[in-house]
């Protein structure tokens, strides 16, 4: 008999606190929403994708102006290649980048748009339909591009620079193997030279 009051009293008091309860669940929902909205609105960091981060460091690197923090979007293995040169590691790669001031006069990405395929947190590929200029001599040369990023961990293992969208010539991709080879030995052989040239990736004072 005792327990059946205290069931009765108990449910009593449940019907009778209900909406103060249901009140205070949606002030706390609430109040936690808030300051999730917070918290994103005062670090927009917290919202950016992989992309956000790496691209202008990117825009840097062809706009002749890379300083030794934008290296830091590469991973210490990180390979780049485009039709001219083929870089490994982090050294060349800076190699590569810092002999544009030293060719052209000027340079620098016009126009892109990205295209981000992540598949999971920190590792993906990014996709850069851009367009290039430069000024060789005093000629203009204008040319489209595909930048192939791929990441891995939130930094690029691998950057490719495909001239008017067209894969860079190598033994899978070539018709001839021979031919690819060939052009995969100038490419290193070039950027050798070019590492030479700009004392194995020295970063310049300032």
């Amino acid at each position: 008999m005792n327990e059946i009051l205290a069931g009765a009293k108990m449910c009593s008091w449940w019907w009778t606190n209900r909406v103060e309860l249901r009140t205070i669940f949606a002030m706390a929902t609430n109040s936690a929403a808030n300051e999730r909205t917070y918290k994103e609105t005062q670090d927009p960091a917290a919202n950016k994708g992989v992309a956000d981060c790496i691209i202008p460091h990117i825009l840097h690197l062809y706009g002749s102006s890379a300083t030794s923090r934008d290296f830091q979007i590469y991973a210490a293995h990180a390979s780049f290649e485009d039709p001219l040169m083929c870089a490994r590691g982090l050294k060349q790669i800076k190699s590569a980048f810092y002999s544009l001031p030293k060719v052209f006069r000027e340079s620098k990405i016009l126009e892109y748009s990205i295209k981000e395929n992540m598949v999971s947190p920190g590792k993906g590929e990014i996709l850069i339909d851009n367009k290039q200029y430069y000024k060789f001599f005093g000629k203009d040369i204008n040319m489209v591009s595909l930048i192939k990023l791929y990441i891995e961990d939130g930094k690029v293992v691998r950057h490719e620079d495909w001239w008017d969208r067209k894969p860079i010539s190598n033994r899978e991709t070539a018709k001839f193997p021979l031919v690819g080879r060939i052009a995969e030995m100038t490419r290193r052989g070039s950027m050798l030279a070019t590492h030479v040239l700009m004392r194995f990736g020295k970063d310049p004072s300032v």
